[in-house]
């Protein structure tokens, strides 16, 4: 194991920037030393899943990653444990979540609506094929590539088929409330294929019409709408998609349309193209051994940790850029809610920790601080739960910074208001890059006429 220029090596990868954290996890750019292929990199506290007993929960999702391979779903490389964690070694997905890109249009055209939706479909139809059930598809769990292909991700909730009871039913209720099918409310057990499919029913009607079908502030009413599939189409919708989406979104699970069927339907087959992909036979026995204490220690990887900022190489600093535009590199993203945003300065990376956290303070925020990250911890509950936001300095050269400000907990509007606020103390913080303006909380770039 080494380590150069401020990176973590775990085994055979170089760490980089936190692309997002949960929980129980976090998610980090990394590079492969030996192939220099980037990837992403899930990284799991044993400690905590072990508190929260989350063992068989984090096995399932691992052995339901090793058992995937196909074109729309992220793949998982391999799977390394150290003395306190857990890597999972993923695909690195660079054109951001669906969510993003419904968020910035409103709503998609009907054609690009389709062309996503039989991408969906194709991964959920391959899934139920190996027996895998996924049971929390929501357009933030679909990614897009940088070819702009959708690949579903986040198998924390998917069930294994070896979990059906002796009915042939799943009876875990889980998922996001506005997109799970009205058996899984009952509780009185489902069919996850089923089910899996009326989510996909609610993705497609909300990349058309820009909303949800099944809206409420208060659950039971929520509930209601969606056990009577109280819901209706926009005038926009073509009368062909009205027709199918309530055929998906129809109550009754066994009247409601299966996926053999859908494909042949008419208004799904318009442009469709079948997936290419290939077959491996999947060894799940390393899922095992990641939490067998009696494992042989040398098959363990050390993480070491040098107290510096991060350098953030080339390919990472344009990966955070929308359409490889270096202008807004550093700017907040106008036209959708981001969940992370970020900016330059030229001070020296502690005395930008020191202001940030002399700003936070007095804004009711709680601050830790460790190897050049911040993490703020609002002492107010908000609407999604107290805000957290974790701060990273990079070093893109000896004299320039970036500066991320990533929401790990809490809501994102809350989020965009503490960092309007927090802005206007740090202005003397930010760098601006010739030919800009700073307009508000932030850095815009002047067009030549």
């Amino acid at each position: 194991m080494s380590v150069s220029g401020g990176r973590t090596r775990v085994g055979r990868y170089d760490l980089g920037r936190t692309l997002g954290e949960g929980t129980f996890a976090k998610v980090k750019f990394a590079r492969n030393v030996d192939s220099g292929e980037n990837v992403a990199i899930k990284i799991l506290d044993k400690e905590k899943v072990l508190k929260h007993k989350m063992i068989a929960q984090i096995k399932r999702e691992i052995s339901t990653m090793k058992l995937i391979r196909h074109p729309n779903v992220i793949r998982m490389h391999e799977v390394m444990a150290s003395k306190t964690k857990v890597y999972i070694v993923m695909d690195l997905v660079t054109g951001g979540e669906l969510f993003d890109k419904i968020a910035s249009r409103g709503r998609l055209k009907e054609d690009d609506a389709r062309k996503y939706f039989q991408q969906l479909i194709n991964a959920v139809d391959y899934c139920h094929s190996r027996g895998v059930y996924h049971r929390d598809l929501k357009p933030e769990n679909l990614l897009l590539d940088a070819n702009g292909i959708l690949k579903v991700s986040d198998f924390g909730l998917s069930a294994l088929s070896q979990q059906v009871r002796e009915d042939g039913l799943l009876h875990t209720t889980c998922g996001t409330p506005n997109y799970v099918a009205p058996e899984v409310i009952s509780n009185k057990g489902y069919d996850g294929a089923k089910a899996d499919l009326w989510s996909c029913g609610v993705i497609l009607f909300i990349l058309m019409a820009g909303y949800l079908p099944f809206e409420d502030s208060n659950l039971m009413p929520l509930y209601k709408k969606i056990f009577k599939a109280d819901f209706s189409c926009p005038s926009w919708f073509s009368t062909s998609a009205r027709k199918l989406i309530k055929k998906i979104l129809d109550p009754n699970p066994s009247t409601r349309i299966t996926i053999a069927d859908l494909i042949n339907n008419e208004w799904f087959k318009k442009g469709y193209q079948p997936p290419r992909f290939e077959t491996a036979d999947v060894n799940l026995d390393d899922v095992n051994s990641i939490f067998n204490e009696s494992e042989d220690p040398s098959q363990l990887v050390v993480e070491r940790r040098e107290e510096r900022p991060s350098v953030m190489n080339a390919f990472e600093l344009i990966s955070t850029s929308q359409g490889l535009n270096l202008g807004k590199l550093f700017e907040k993203q106008s036209g959708s809610v981001k969940r992370e945003t970020r900016f330059a300065s030229r001070l020296p990376a502690n005395e930008i920790l020191s202001k940030i956290e002399a700003a936070a303070g007095p804004m009711g925020f709680n601050v830790q601080k460790r190897n050049y990250k911040l993490k703020l911890q609002g002492e107010n509950p908000g609407r999604k739960g107290q805000l957290a936001i974790a701060t990273e300095v990079f070093e893109v050269t000896p004299s320039l910074y970036m500066v991320e400000l990533r929401k790990s907990n809490g809501d994102t509007l809350e989020f965009h208001k503490f960092y309007h606020s927090i802005s206007n103390g740090l202005k003397d913080v930010m760098w601006k890059p010739e030919g800009s303006i700073v307009e508000g909380d932030e850095i815009r770039h002047q067009r030549s006429p």
